[in-house]
This record gives structure tokens, sequence and C-alpha cells, in this order.
């Protein structure tokens, strides 16, 4: 079902942001696609360093209004990560991504970057630009990022779109860039967020949801001791890892856990049964599974999809390693965002449970599902959450390849193909 948050004018526009994006950007540039009078979704770019400098207000060509339009919650999200400085689109209340490429762009590659971003997107005809960033409230000076705004009007019109508004909001005010001289309107202007169905409420910023569970010492220990116990059955969790002694008592419950990954798929659609409950041993598999890169991306391929497509990746995992056989392409095509798009809740939930594997592993081991909270965060659209967890993910194993390959991902702006297909109308 598509929620519609309507909005009559520019204040009413702004209260829908938080709700397209899922948070309260800050300093980022937002970008809300038009087809006619709906939103396709909601992209969050990174503002350019040193864009906040005030400049020259931007031209003022004639703009359509956005009295009486109805912004409609973007079916998925169409996140960004792509673009010239980090990007996010985002679906209706449900967060998005960015990223932060290491070449600062001019105003100019900015904006060809993000508008030629928008045109992806299927229909769509116009945008609205917001430009979160501090300053701006004196009305004798123009907003911070103008140059910025001036090449992102320019290049929408050379696009064909037309631009609904182009906002400016920091110093507790808001602004038009088209309308430099009139006088800030102050944020107490723009109402609350509408209502929406499911929807708790916008998190504080961008960052938010990074952050990990604390799951309590007896919690970690006890996953710690299953993970040594377990390791004396499997080998060890990841090359940081100390190989257990060999000649120590081994707990039947590695044992028994370890014969459950006899049926993998079936072992990672249980966990995401009951994502923050599971037992210690489980905990200490997944941790053990996620250590191995073929297994992982089993994992991955299966949560993004079905336990079908599971049995699919790990029989086509088992047939490389043993005979150098291809992957098929519609099954290691998941892993670099093409094929159906995903379920969005059945990411969630998968991401719900990484958290948890995360905080509950012993440190050296936390490289794989670091790694796999990070391809999680991406495929669902927070390019700033993937890039959070990478720089963990890194920081604990520097030589891990698919962290180093995903990086090169996000920090390039490759967005998964179906967030483009999932905001077509």
């Amino acid at each position: 079902m598509t929620t519609i948050v309507h909005a009559a004018g520019a204040a009413e526009l702004l209260a829908a942001i938080p709700v397209l994006t899922g948070f309260t950007p800050r300093d980022s540039v937002v970008l809300l696609p038009f087809r006619r009078s709906r939103t396709a979704g909601a992209l969050r770019f990174d503002l350019p360093p040193g864009a906040v400098a005030a400049g020259p207000p931007p031209s003022a060509p004639a703009a359509a209004s956005s009295s009486g339009a109805g912004p409609g919650a973007a079916p998925a999200g169409v996140d960004p990560a792509a673009a010239p400085s980090g990007a996010d689109p985002a679906a209706a209340a449900s967060g998005a991504a960015a990223a932060t490429p290491p070449v600062t762009p001019t105003a100019a590659e900015f904006a060809e970057a993000a508008i030629g971003l928008t045109r992806r997107i299927p229909d769509v005809d116009g945008l609205a630009i917001a430009v979160y960033a501090g300053g701006g409230a004196v009305s004798d000076e123009p907003p911070p990022a103008a140059a910025v705004v001036e090449a992102l009007l320019g290049e929408a019109k050379a696009r064909g779109l037309h631009v609904v508004e182009a906002l400016h909001v920091g110093g507790g005010s808001w602004r038009d860039y088209r309308d430099p001289l009139a006088p800030p309107h102050p944020l107490s202007e723009v109402p609350a967020p509408p209502p929406v169905p499911g929807f708790a409420g916008p998190a504080p910023d961008q960052f938010s949801g990074t952050e990990l569970p604390d799951p309590g010492l007896f919690a970690t220990e006890s996953v710690g001791r299953a993970l040594i116990a377990l390791e004396r059955v499997l080998g060890p969790a990841g090359p940081q890892r100390t190989p257990p002694d060999g000649s120590a008592r081994v707990d039947p419950r590695a044992h028994e856990t370890a014969l459950l990954l006899d049926d993998l798929p079936s072992f990672l659609e249980e966990l995401l049964d009951a994502p923050e409950t599971a037992s210690p041993f489980a905990s200490a598999a997944l941790i053990w599974i996620l250590n191995r890169p073929a297994l992982r991306d089993v994992a991955l391929v299966q949560w993004a999809s079905s336990i079908d497509y599971g049995d699919r990746a790990l029989a086509a995992q088992l047939c490389h390693c043993a005979a150098g056989l291809e992957v098929p392409p519609d099954v290691a095509g998941i892993l670099v965002g093409h094929g159906p798009a995903p379920d969005r809740d059945r990411l969630g939930v998968a991401l719900t449970l990484m958290r948890r594997t995360i905080a509950l592993a012993p440190r050296q081991a936390r490289g794989g599902p670091l790694a796999a909270a990070a391809w999680l965060s991406w495929a669902i659209g927070r390019a700033t959450h993937a890039a959070r967890y990478l720089d963990q993910a890194q920081a604990v194993d520097p030589t891990l390849g698919f962290t180093q390959l995903l990086r090169a991902v996000v920090d390039a702006g490759m967005l998964p193909d179906w967030a483009f297909r999932a905001a077509a109308p």
C-alpha cells in the first residue's frame, strides 16, 4: 500500500521530507523527484565540502509551485551512495543512504551526478530541492550552498525537469533560494511531520540506527564460549582467530550445532524467525558462517531473496569450490544489486540479526558480520550506514576482500538496480 503525504506549500513539503527519508537530514542536499504532482521517493546527498560558504544567489527562473502537490510515499528506497558526494534515496518512512567519495566535486559535477541519478527514476518530470545546512538566517545574505543550488537548477532545466521548490533549512529558519530577498521563515511555521501508519517517527539524522545493542556481559561470554567450542569442531572462525586446543573436551552442543549446518539454508531461515533471541550456539554458528566468504554470500543471497535461492546459492558455491564452475548470473547478480527487488522488511529483520550478532561476537570475529551488515544496509537503501559498518569491518580486518569491494561500490555511488525499479509508478 502506498501512503500519500499531502503538501500544500513549501512548509508542508519540508514537513514531509523526514517522512520520506525516515530521518531529519543534516548537512545534506535532498532531492524529491516528482511524477506530475507526486514524489517518487527522496534522494539525500552529503553536502559537498565547502558548499556552506554563501555565494551569489541563484537566478530565479519561473518554476511550478508546490501548491496542491501531494507527495506520495515511494514504494521502496531509491538509495544513493552514488553521485558526487554521497546520496541517499529513501522510501517513505524507511531511511536512506549516503556515501562520500574521496574527491571533492565542483558544484557543476555535483549537479550533473545528482540530476543524472534523479533522471534514472522512471517517468520523473520534476523535482524539489532542499538544502539542510547551518547559517543563512540573515535576510540580506544569500543562503548557504547557493552555488550548488544554482548548478542544480541549471542542470534540471537542461534535463527537462521543472523545479517545484528550492529551499534552504538552517539557522532556525527556512528560505526560498529563488527569492533570496524575502525574509527567512521561522522553522516554527513548518508543521509536524504528518502521521503515517506504522511509522514511529523520523530518526534524529541520517546516521541514526547504526548503534549496536548491548546484549550484556553474560550473553557475550556465553557466545564466546560457544564459539570456541564450535571452533574445536569446525575450525577457526576467521583468519584472526587462534585455533583452539584440539585436545580439550568438546561440548556436545557444538557437534549438534555443526550437524544443523548440513542444511544451511534452513538454519539461516530459522534465524530470521527470532532475530533477537538466537541461542548462544546458534549465534556462534552464524558468526562462524559469516567469516566464511562462500557461506556468507549464501546467507546474503538468501536473505535478499528466499530459501529457494539460498539452496541454489549453496549448490553453486559448492560446485564453484569443487570444480570451478561459474555461479549462475541470476544468483551472483543479487550481490551486485541485480534481480528482483528484495523484501525490505526481510532485509530489515536480517539487519537486526546482524547488529545483535556483531554485538555478541568477539572482536577478532566481527569482520564477517560487519561486512554483512554493510551489504544489507546498502541493499536496503542506507549507504551512510553501510559506510559506517565498512569502517568498523576494515578496522577489524583490513585485508577482508569483500569489504574492499563493497567500499569501492559505495564510494563510487553504485546503487542496486532494484532501487530504481522499485520507484517505478
